[in-house]
């Protein structure tokens, strides 16, 4: 919930690099390392102007070598300091997945709790400005399905720097993804929903409560990150035709609000989960599995349905890339089809 403290609008890269510095002032172990973070102040503005505060000792320009810098990370963590290390696209994880998977989230466990990991990986997700298979991933459901990383997926500003915060404080490493599209930067189209009023003071928003972006009685609408924004849109047109849906922002992954999901879908009984990943193995087929599960409780009125990225690599063709990313007029179309799509409670599967 918003404080009472004086507010500015800032975009989400705004918000971000304010967390930061803020986090940085008030705790020395706190550094950022990565490419292009210090003059450049990241390749998506997360890191502007920290550099002139804080100098190169804790804002550490890297070389393009993803294994080397994540390995220092997390042996700076282990000795007691607070790394953020920005990966600048999702898609480079597979360069150092052996630093991410097995010893960032595993050595805590491993050492029975004797060596903490305070560290965070910030990183860009998401397509929409053709940049083709090896830079238009979201990838997320691929942190959240290995136990020990904690995963940080907030659709706004005010929600991007409160758990940001939250973030670095924590004494688990988190992976913080931050979608291109809703950063708010001048140099590509994005959604203005994401820049919003942001107070000067420092707060932190617990990991693990979704956010109902939007209060509704016909349909949920499970979603994170840009496509939050998507599906308010959507929501909006449905309202005019008399369609009222609920958007529930889940903000993080790891931990899940099941119960949260639970709710709505109780006040609704419809469900579609929309998401920027793949469709397959991934988070809306997690979403309607905890649904699935809880049937006996549940008074569904249609099916659950789940609108994901197809399992092709993103193409660099910008209507193609436009056709495989759920857009607004998707959504759009999968609620129209659960408000005219009764379940069935017999012969299902016959």
């Amino acid at each position: 919930m918003q404080t009472s403290s004086t507010t500015r609008t800032l975009t989400m890269a705004q918000a971000i690099s304010e967390a930061i510095g803020q986090e940085m002032e008030s705790d020395a172990s706190v550094f950022v390392m990565g490419e292009d973070i210090g003059k450049y102040g990241g390749i998506f503005s997360a890191t502007t102007g920290l550099l002139e505060r804080f100098g190169a000792e804790r804002i550490m320009e890297t070389p393009i070598s993803e294994t080397a810098f994540m390995g220092a990370a997390l042996g700076a963590a282990a000795e007691g300091l607070r790394p953020i290390a920005e990966l600048m696209f999702v898609d480079f994880f597979g360069v150092c997945f052996d630093q991410i998977y097995n010893h960032m989230a595993k050595n805590g466990y491993m050492s029975g709790g004797a060596v903490k990991m305070p560290l965070v990986i910030t990183t860009g997700i998401g397509g929409g400005y053709n940049d083709a298979a090896q830079h238009s991933q979201c990838l997320y459901a691929s942190f959240a399905h290995m136990p020990g990383l904690k995963v940080v997926v907030p659709s706004n500003a005010y929600d991007a720097k409160g758990l940001m915060i939250q973030a670095i404080r924590d004494n688990n490493p988190v992976v913080f993804c931050y979608h291109k599209g809703i950063m708010g930067l001048s140099w590509m189209s994005y959604f203005e929903g994401s820049t919003n009023a942001v107070p000067e003071e420092s707060y932190a928003i617990p990991f693990g409560v979704a956010r109902v972006a939007r209060e509704g009685s016909d349909v949920t609408i499970v979603t994170l990150s840009q496509m939050v924004q998507k599906s308010l849109l959507a929501a909006e047109q449905l309202a005019a035709e008399g369609i009222s849906v609920e958007v529930i922002d889940l903000r993080t992954l790891v931990p899940l609000d099941r119960d949260g999901v639970l709710r709505s879908v109780a006040k609704t009984g419809r469900l579609l989960v929309a998401d920027e990943d793949y469709l397959s193995f991934g988070l809306s087929g997690e979403i309607a599995a905890i649904v699935a599960e809880r049937l006996d409780t549940l008074a569904m009125r249609a099916p659950v349905r789940r609108l994901a990225v197809p399992d092709v690599p993103i193409p660099f063709s910008r209507p193609l890339e436009q056709f495989v990313i759920p857009q607004v007029e998707n959504i759009a179309a999968q609620v129209r089809a659960l408000m005219h799509t009764p379940i069935h409670t017999q012969g299902a599967f016959a």
